[in-house]
């Protein structure tokens, strides 16, 4: 009769240590991998259509800061004439078309400045992506990670169900006390209502990752599939590059150093007057001509008359500038000592990894082969062997949630530095700033 239980608990334990992450768990939906989940997410994630809506109204601020001021079209008639004069003494109708040229270049100035404003959008744009890449990333390792818990808890329930049923047997044919037999049926019902829990976190998770890719809540979700690789480039000196490089915040920052640039260039140019150029036709009721006169003039506004204004404006525009070149370097500090804690976090991480997988589990499993063993010689109760298994089975649990978190940290650190680290890897010129 011990012989059975220990063979049951060796099955049992045997299970929790083999259980691959990627093994499949039957849904009737089917399987849902990573590609096509982020995919949906950038596709119709409702935040990311707003931010890119947001970015293409900032686009066509360009032309219109680039374009010339609109001609101005004169028309004057005479309504009624009180006096006695000649009726060629003044005209009686005028039309006349006036045209301001941009000849300090004012325009192009304006141009650049939407131009930086509509890089900054875009990297708005690129930050509701990224962000939503990473919870998205981090909401499917965390139902990944509790489709595996649960299996673990339906072998752990299966293995102590017939752990039940034999000490039962034991018990009642006086080979075993009352103590064990309820024990085990204990360790059952906590099994039993763990699972619970974890359908509730899984049923919390799944609503979660529809919501990121703006589905049904009430819709099926397929069950998310792993991939076993966890190594990735996490070299520093190459991720400070991409960070720099990438960074949607970094990259706004520097856009804005282009636009603040532009209105000290703008403020300057702000002296210089844009003629207006002016054409006229006028006619003279007793003319017979339809066009009596033509006449052309210039104007220009004299900004020399009002200097403080210009100065004032020039002197904001240089404190603009200065203020978005602080900005830049605060930006980049910034984004270099977030870096370097999120290495940080995950070099912990992955070394909880390996000392679980190296040392703990291994121990573990040792540890419960050799109360197995004690137990069959009389040497240790019922209660030690399922002690260790439990052991086993929290070192199991733990080892799973650090993998998780090590999945989830590599997406924040992506969503830090700004673009996929394994793809910039594998291609040096890939660049997420790109995308349109």
């Amino acid at each position: 009769m011990k012989l059975g239980i220990l063979v049951i608990c060796t099955l049992g334990v045997a299970g929790l240590a083999q259980e691959p992450m990627n093994q499949t768990r039957q849904t009737k939906a089917g399987q849902l991998t990573l590609n096509d989940t982020v995919a949906a997410a950038l596709e119709n994630n409702p935040s990311i259509k707003t931010a890119r809506a947001k970015w293409e109204s900032a686009r066509q601020r360009i032309p219109q800061a680039a374009a010339w001021e609109d001609p101005k079209l004169n028309f004057n008639s005479l309504l009624g004439r009180f006096v006695a004069i000649g009726p060629n003494s003044f005209t009686d109708q005028m039309l006349s078309v006036e045209q301001m040229i941009p000849l300090s270049g004012k325009n192009r100035s304006k141009e650049r400045i939407a131009a930086a404003e509509a890089i900054a959008g875009f990297e708005d744009f690129r930050r509701q992506q990224l962000d939503v890449v990473a919870k998205t990333k981090a909401s499917y390792f965390r139902l990944a990670n509790l489709y595996v818990l649960l299996d673990l808890n339906d072998q752990e329930e299966a293995t102590l169900s017939q752990t039940v049923d034999a000490s039962k047997a034991k018990f009642e044919v006086g080979a075993q006390s009352q103590a064990d037999y309820l024990t085990a049926d204990i360790e059952r019902q906590k099994i039993i209502e763990a699972r619970r829990d974890l359908e509730q976190k899984l049923s919390d998770e799944q609503t979660q990752l529809k919501v990121l890719m703006n589905r049904d809540p009430f819709s099926p979700l397929g069950r998310p599939v792993l991939n076993e690789a966890l190594e990735s480039d996490l070299s520093p000196d190459r991720l400070r590059r991409l960070t720099l490089e990438n960074r949607p915040e970094v990259r706004q920052a520097q856009a804005m150093v282009i636009g603040a640039s532009a209105k000290v260039e703008l403020a300057k140019r702000a002296w210089i007057p844009d003629p207006s150029v002016s054409l006229g036709a006028e006619h003279y009721n007793a003319g017979s001509q339809v066009v009596s006169e033509l006449n052309a003039g210039v104007s220009i506004d004299l900004p020399w008359f009002n200097p403080k204004k210009y100065r004032a404006g020039e002197s904001e525009a240089q404190s603009d500038a200065s203020a978005a070149q602080t900005s830049l370097e605060g930006a980049q500090t910034e984004a270099l000592g977030m870096l370097r804690d999120q290495l940080e976090k995950i070099h912990t991480l992955h070394h909880h990894i390996e000392l679980f997988r190296d040392k703990l589990l291994p121990s573990a499993r040792q540890t419960v082969s050799s109360y197995q063993a004690d137990y069959e010689t009389d040497k240790t109760t019922l209660i030690q062997v399922l002690t260790s298994v439990n052991n086993l089975r929290d070192l199991e649990t733990m080892y799973n949630e650090h993998l998780t978190d090590y999945r989830v940290a590599i997406a924040e650190l992506e969503a830090l530095v700004g673009t996929d680290i394994n793809a910039a890897a594998r291609n040096p010129h890939h660049s997420n700033h790109g995308q349109k």
